[in-house]
C-alpha cells in the first residue's frame, strides 16, 4: 500500500493499529491525516507479521468505508425479513431494546434473553459482563467448534491447556488438522525457514495442503479418523518403548492403565479406519517421539468431530505427555493466566451469576465440560494453582444448538430474545435450516454488525458497529496466555458506528448496573487492565506508543516446583476430572458421526465421506463475500474431489454439483484435484451471496451453497464432553445439478 503515497507530507499521524481479519491479528501501522486514513502497511515492529499483509489485511482501506457497511441504527418497520427498515437514533435504539429486554425477563426470567458473540472483532468480556449482571446463563459462541473444547481437556488432563509453541526450540512439529500455507502467512514463512535448518514437519490433513507441500510426512487419514490415528500413534511410542520414562514416572499417573487401555489399538487395527498404512503411522510416531522436543500445534480438525471429538483431543494430549513435550524448551507450553494484569475472567463479572441461574444454562446437563459443572471443576483447580482461572467467555457457555431448539420449542423453558454481535450463526452455525427455523421465530432479534448478513435482515434492530481501524483492541489468546499486546484506534468510528463494549455499556446502565461499568470508553477499561504491569502510561495510546507489547519472561519446567494444576498434582493420564464428571477417564474408540463401518446401510444410500469445514483465502468464516477486489480470488462456492470420483459421476471441472446429505443438500462447483483421496468430498465453509437480494425468502441465498446445512448437531451427534457437532466425517452423495435447476437458480 506504499506506492504512490507521500509519507513525508505535514500533519500525517503514524497510529498503531492491526488487523483482526482473521486469528492472527496482525500489526498496522495506518498514517492518518484529519482524522482520516491515508494509507496502510504492516507493521515491520510487530511480533507476528514483522510487516508482512495478506490480501485481508491490504484491504482494511476497503472494508473501512465500503458502501454496503452499516453506518446507522436501523429498525424494522416492516414484516421480519421484509426489507424495510427505520433509521434511528443510537438513544432511541438501545431505549426500546432495554425495555424490550426488561419486559421479557419480567415475565420469563433473565434465562429468556440469549446472545451469540463472534470472533475476534469483540471484546466478549464485555457480552459476558452484561449477561452475567443481567443474569442470563445463555451467552454462547461458536467456540465449540474452534479450539475451546481442546483448551478444555487438556487443562482437564494438564492443569493448563498446552497451545503454545517454542518452535525455534524445537526438533519436530506435528499440524494436525492444521493449514497454516492458507490460515497463517507469517506462521507458514516461518515454518519454512526453520525446515531449511532441519525442522522436522508432520501434516496430518485429509488434503494435500499447501502446508502438506512442504512437509517431512503427510498423513491423509480418512476425514473425522483422528481418534483411531492418536490412539495408534500411543499403541507405538508406548509398546515400542518411545516414551519418557523419567517424565512418566515422575510427573505422571495412570501410565500402566493407559498401557493396557492401548494395547489393542495397533496400526493395523488403525489402518482400516483411518486408510493409512501401519507403516506410515509407525513412522510418522516415532519421527515425533524421536524428535524431541517436539510441537502438536492444534487445528480445529479434532474440535469439529461431533462426538468423537472429546475423545480424539483426549488421546491426542496424552501423546505430548508420554513423552515428555510439556513446558520444555522447543515443546507445548503451560503458559498459564497473566499474574501481571488483569485477565478476561476478570473483568467478566462471573461471580455476580447466581447458582439457580447457572443451574439453568442451556446444554449443561448433557455436555458438561463446556458448561458451568466442567468449568466450575476446572476454575476450583486453576485458583488453587495458578491464583487465577481461565476466562468464562467462550469456556463456559450455553449449547448453541440447544439453544436454537429452545427458540423453536420452548423446551425446557422458552427464550424469547437474541442479541447477535459480529457474528452470522445462519451460515457459521451447524444445521443451518434449524438455526434459520429459530432466527425467524424468536421473538426479538437484535444484531451489532458491519454488514446486512442473512441474520441482520431478519433482525428487529440492527447496530453499526466499529470495525479495525476504528477501534483499539487487546490480544491475549482470549485471556488464556500471560502476553499481551496491544494495538490503539487508527481513527474515530466513522458515521455513528460505536464500538460493540459501548452497546453491552450503555445498554446495561439502562438495565440498571450503572455502578459496574465505571469505564466509559474501551481504552478506560484497557488502561485499567494494563494498569498493574508498572509501565506508568498515563493512557491506553500512550502505551501502545511506546509500548505495545508484554512478553513476559519465559518459565519453563514450572511443574518441578509446583507441580500440575490437577487433583493429583500430576498429568492425570487416567483423568479424575473427567470421571468425576461422569465421562471416560481415558480416551475410548467411537467411530464418526456417519461412517461405512458402523453403518453400512447409511453407507449404500451415501456412499461419500465428507468434510465441511474447509476455510480458504482470502475470507474469513462468513466474511468479506461483500469486497469484490477480494471476491474476484475466489468467486464462486467449490468443492473438492478426486479425478476418479468425478469421473464415476461423470462431474467434469467447474460443473455445479448437488452435494446432500440426511439434512438437506447444497450447491458448490466442483473442483478436480489430485488433493483429496477417492471418495472424499471437502466443501468450502461460509458461502452466502450478499450481492443478492437481502431480504425473505432467499435472504442472500444463505442456504443455497452454505456448508452448514449439510451438518448434524442432533444430541447424540454432539461430543458428550463439550457438545461439538459433527461437522467432519459424515456420509454424503452427489449427482449434477441439471440445466433447468441451474437456470432457476434452485
Amino acid at each position: 500500500m506504499k506506492r504512490n503515497f507521500d509519507f513525508e507530507q505535514e500533519g500525517i499521524q503514524v497510529k498503531k493499529s492491526c488487523c483482526y481479519f482473521c486469528h492472527q491479528n496482525c500489526g498496522v501501522l495506518a498514517y492518518v491525516k484529519d482524522d482520516k486514513v491515508l494509507a496502510i502497511e504492516g507493521d515491520p515492529d510487530f511480533p507476528t507479521n514483522t510487516g508482512g499483509l495478506c490480501c485481508r489485511g491490504n484491504i482494511a482501506l476497503l472494508h473501512l468505508d465500503h458502501p454496503d457497511r452499516i453506518n446507522y441504527p436501523l429498525k424494522r418497520v416492516g414484516k421480519r425479513g421484509e426489507g424495510k427498515w427505520q433509521r434511528i437514533s443510537w438513544d432511541q435504539a438501545l431505549d426500546e431494546i432495554a425495555a424490550k429486554l426488561s419486559q421479557i425477563r419480567e415475565e420469563y426470567g433473565a434465562e429468556a434473553v440469549a446472545t451469540a458473540g463472534g470472533t475476534q472483532r469483540t471484546d466478549d468480556w464485555a457480552r459476558r459482563r452484561f449477561m452475567n449482571l443481567f443474569g442470563s446463563p445463555n451467552g454462547f459462541h461458536n467456540s465449540h467448534l474452534c479450539w475451546i473444547p481442546t483448551f478444555m481437556i487438556e487443562t482437564a488432563i494438564c492443569g493448563w491447556s498446552p497451545f503454545e509453541i517454542d518452535l525455534a526450540n524445537s526438533r519436530c512439529i506435528v499440524l494436525w488438522g492444521q493449514n497454516p500455507g492458507a490460515s497463517s502467512m507469517p506462521e507458514m514463512s516461518h515454518l519454512s525457514t526453520l525446515r531449511e535448518k532441519g525442522l522436522k514437519i508432520i501434516t496430518i490433513d485429509p488434503r494435500f495442503t499447501e502446508t502438506a507441500a512442504k512437509s517431512d510426512l503427510w498423513l491423509p487419514l480418512r476425514p473425522g479418523s483422528d481418534l483411531a490415528l492418536a490412539l495408534a500413534w500411543l499403541n507405538v511410542i508406548i509398546y515400542e518403548g518411545l516414551y519418557d520414562p523419567d517424565f512418566v514416572e515422575n510427573y505422571c499417573q495412570g501410565f500402566s492403565e493407559l498401557a493396557n487401555h492401548v494395547e489393542q489399538f495397533t496400526p493395523e487395527w488403525a489402518e482400516p479406519l483411518t486408510w493409512l498404512s501401519a507403516d506410515l503411522i509407525r513412522e510418522s510416531a516415532r519421527m515425533y517421539a524421536l524428535n524431541k522436543p517436539a510441537n502438536i500445534q492444534w487445528g480445529v480438525a479434532m474440535d469439529q468431530q461431533g462426538r468423537a471429538s472429546g475423545a480424539a483431543i483426549h488421546a491426542r494430549t496424552l501423546i505430548r505427555a508420554i513423552t515428555g513435550n510439556l513446558d520444555i524448551p522447543g515443546s507445548d507450553l503451560l503458559t498459564g493466566p497473566s499474574m501481571e494484569f488483569i485477565t478476561d475472567e476478570e473483568m467478566e463479572a462471573n461471580e455476580y451469576l447466581s447458582d439457580e441461574q447457572k443451574a439453568k444454562q442451556l446444554g449443561a446437563d448433557k455436555f458438561k465440560l463446556l458448561t458451568w459443572p466442567g468449568y466450575s471443576k476446572i476454575v476450583e483447580m486453576s485458583k488453587k494453582y495458578w491464583g487465577k482461572a481461565p476466562t468464562a467467555e467462550w469456556m463456559c457457555e450455553a449449547h448453541p444448538p440447544s439453544v436454537f431448539r429452545a427458540i423453536i420449542t420452548g423446551e425446557p423453558y422458552p427464550v424469547k430474545a437474541l442479541l447477535v454481535s459480529a457474528t452470522n450463526p445462519i451460515n457459521s452455525y451447524g444445521e443451518s435450516k434449524l438455526v434459520l427455523e429459530a432466527l425467524r421465530k424468536v421473538d426479538f432479534l437484535v444484531t451489532c454488525e458491519y454488514w446486512m448478513t442473512p441474520t441482520a435482515a431478519l433482525s428487529d434492530y440492527v447496530l453499526p458497529i466499529a470495525g479495525a481501524l476504528e477501534r483499539p483492541t487487546i490480544t491475549s489468546s482470549y485471556g488464556c496466555s500471560d502476553y499481551l499486546i496491544a494495538s490503539q484506534r487508527a481513527i474515530k468510528p466513522m458515521y455513528e458506528r460505536r464500538n460493540d463494549y459501548n452497546f453491552w455499556r450503555d445498554l446495561g446502565i439502562r438495565l440498571g448496573q450503572e455502578d459496574m461499568w465505571p469505564w466509559e470508553t474501551v481504552e478506560d477499561a484497557y488502561l485499567y487492565k494494563i494498569e498493574p504491569l508498572g509501565y506508568g502510561s498515563e493512557s491506553y495510546d500512550e502505551f501502545v506508543e511506546y509500548w505495545r507489547y508484554h512478553f513476559p519472561e519465559r518459565q519453563y519446567q514450572k511443574y518441578l516446583e509446583r507441580g500440575f494444576a490437577t487433583p493429583s498434582g500430576k498429568v492425570e493420564l487416567y483423568s479424575t476430572v473427567l470421571k468425576d464428571l461422569g465421562y471416560p477417564p481415558m480416551p475410548e474408540y467411537v467411530g464418526p458421526v456417519e461412517n461405512e463401518i458402523d453403518h453400512p446401510e447409511l453407507a449404500k444410500e451415501y456412499p461419500l465421506v465428507l468434510s465441511t469445514g474447509h476455510g480458504f483465502m482470502p475470507f474469513h468464516h462468513s466474511e468479506h463475500f461483500q469486497i469484490p477486489d477480494v471476491r474476484f480470488l475466489n468467486h464462486e462456492p467449490y468443492f473438492q474431489i478426486n479425478p476418479a470420483t468425478a469421473k464415476e459421476y461423470g462431474i467434469e471441472q467447474g460443473d455445479w454439483v448437488w452435494i446432500e446429505t440426511r439434512r438437506g443438500r447444497i450447491k458448490q462447483k466442483a473442483d478436480v484435484t489430485q488433493a483429496v483421496a477417492p471418495g472424499v468430498i471437502i466443501t468450502q465453509r461460509g458461502w452466502w451471496f450478499p450481492e443478492r437480494e437481502m431480504k425473505e425468502p432467499d435472504l442472500g441465498g444463505c442456504l443455497e451453497s452454505n456448508t452448514n446445512v449439510l451438518t448434524s448437531t442432533r444430541d447424540e451427534d454432539c461430543c458428550p464432553l463439550s457438545g461439538t457437532w459433527a461437522n467432519r466425517g459424515l456420509l454424503c452423495k452427489i449427482y449434477k445439478v441439471d440445466s433447468a435447476e441451474q437456470k432457476e437458480g434452485n
